[in-house]
């Protein structure tokens, strides 16, 4: 069953959505029209009575997303606004809703993920890239800065160094460099991808759902925390985790030697 939202489909494959962006005539450049899509389309997949439980980020055609939609200025309520002010406004608000999205999500990439549509394939916790599907840092080829995030998500990820190079350079990094890097998990042949895409985030709907919100949570704070921060978080999550139907349920089936049949509860 698929939903359509503006420039975004969501397709449901039992407790997994597949988000698509759909606009491949310009290989899915991100507009704040997308954005609106994006947005209206979380919301079907967080509603309770669609009984997702993974979420799968991809792009129709034969790119991710190229990054920004250069040819249709930002406009908002009738008005336009600068770049600084379309991220604050725009983007900001979803890459936050990305970070503290409650279930697990997978990305697809399937082709460009360039500039702010590389940010999106990185808010993913499992990053798995076609074959031939490559990312790139294209800000400073049009005179701009990186931004999406990717000053701060990049050198966590490869480094401070890799980092520079890819955002002064601006080159494609192809898929198996990105991740022999450690940009991203799994790189698929190119008419497997959203088949194991799909397995992996299949696995993940069936596994404890609140448990995995609490551990994206832990991940995204350790990035910022002290050690001694991050044991009190661990804490504190762990503490809710042991609170849930789906941990009575995991010592059950161990003490049973049985697989576990976690609820998200």
């Amino acid at each position: 069953m698929r939903t359509e939202f503006e420039r975004v489909h969501v397709t449901k494959h039992g407790a997994v959505a597949v988000l698509a962006l759909n606009h491949p005539e310009v290989m899915n450049a991100a507009s704040l029209k997308m954005l609106r899509g994006i947005n209206a389309a979380l919301d079907h997949v967080e509603n309770a009575e669609s009984g997702f439980r993974a979420l799968v980020l991809t792009g129709e055609g034969k790119g991710f997303c190229s990054g920004a939609n250069l040819s249709e200025a930002p406009e908002m309520d009738g008005r336009r606004y600068g770049i600084g002010d379309t991220l604050e406004l725009g983007y900001h608000p979803l890459l936050r809703r990305l970070r503290d999205f409650r279930m697990p999500i997978v990305a697809a990439v399937n082709g460009a993920a360039a500039g702010v549509g590389m940010s999106l394939a990185l808010m993913a916790d499992v990053v798995i890239a076609a074959r031939s599907a490559y990312f790139l840092q294209a800000f400073a080829r049009i005179g701009l800065v990186p931004d999406g995030g990717s000053t701060w998500l990049l050198p966590r990820l490869v480094g401070s160094a890799r980092a520079r190079e890819l955002s002064l350079l601006a080159e494609k990094l192809p898929a198996e460099k990105a991740l022999a890097w450690g940009l991203i998990s799994r790189v698929s042949d190119d008419d497997s991808l959203m088949k194991d895409a799909l397995q992996i985030a299949q696995r993940l709907a069936e596994g404890p759902t609140q448990t995995y919100a609490l551990v994206r949570e832990l991940y995204w704070k350790s990035l910022h925390n002290s050690f001694e921060e991050q044991l009190d978080c661990e804490r504190h999550a762990q503490e809710k985790a042991g609170r849930t139907a789906d941990f009575a349920e995991g010592v059950r089936a161990f003490l049973e030697k049985r697989p576990a049949k976690f609820q998200g509860r």
